[in-house]
């Protein structure tokens, strides 16, 4: 397919748009409007315990607070490990030792060119979340039993962690039994002010 034309229609500090038109060899054209989206890192940390860290912050666009994996865009430059190591630290406070790549998938090729990259991250040391001034974010871990009863329930509603969490199960058997979920501040209602250019909730 060979790109005809592409104009950018808007820009913001998140993401831009471009309006394409592309033709391919038998003459078969296509025409777009594009959301350009620099890439995304998403964060599966995973406790001595095998409990699983998600995240619960108010998402605008669900009109709904979501529990989900960590995970933040990519800073200009920036390769998705790095961000996954900043992201991990900034929305949960913890670093961690280990990382190991699960997958790399497009959101919603249709439309959008981000691609998000999950990591699966052991080896975990607590810290100070350092949350931007625009976020609220409540963490809890939560035991492999819960987390299937939950995407069973449907009451986890974020394609990436349903992904990631789907694709990292299979490797780690389903306990019989649960040990107490924790819940606990990751910088909730805290505004932290961040460097400037730091990313916008993914």
């Amino acid at each position: 397919m060979k790109i005809l034309s592409s104009r950018e229609v808007m820009r913001s500090p998140i993401f831009r748009v471009t309006e394409e038109h592309a033709v391919a060899p038998d003459g078969f054209q296509i025409r777009r409007s594009i959301v350009q989206h620099g890439g995304s890192a998403v964060m599966l940390a995973v406790d001595e315990r095998g409990r699983v860290l998600l995240v619960r912050q108010y998402r605008l666009p669900a009109r709904a607070s979501l529990w989900e994996l960590p995970a933040g865009r990519l800073d200009e430059g920036e390769t998705p490990l790095k961000a996954a190591r900043r992201e991990l630290l900034e929305e949960t406070g913890y670093r961690a030792r280990t990382w190991k790549k699960l997958v790399s998938f497009y959101a919603s090729p249709g439309y959008v060119s981000e691609k998000l990259t999950i990591y699966v991250a052991t080896g975990l040391a607590r810290g100070q979340a350092q949350p931007m001034d625009d976020e609220r974010i409540e963490c809890r871990w939560f035991t492999q039993r819960e987390l299937r009863a939950w995407i069973r329930a449907g009451k986890l509603r974020d394609a990436k962690t349903l992904i990631g969490l789907l694709l990292w199960s299979p490797s780690r058997p389903w306990p019989r039994r649960s040990g107490g979920a924790s819940l606990q501040a990751c910088g909730r209602f805290s505004s932290r002010p961040r460097a400037s250019g730091r990313k916008a909730p993914l």
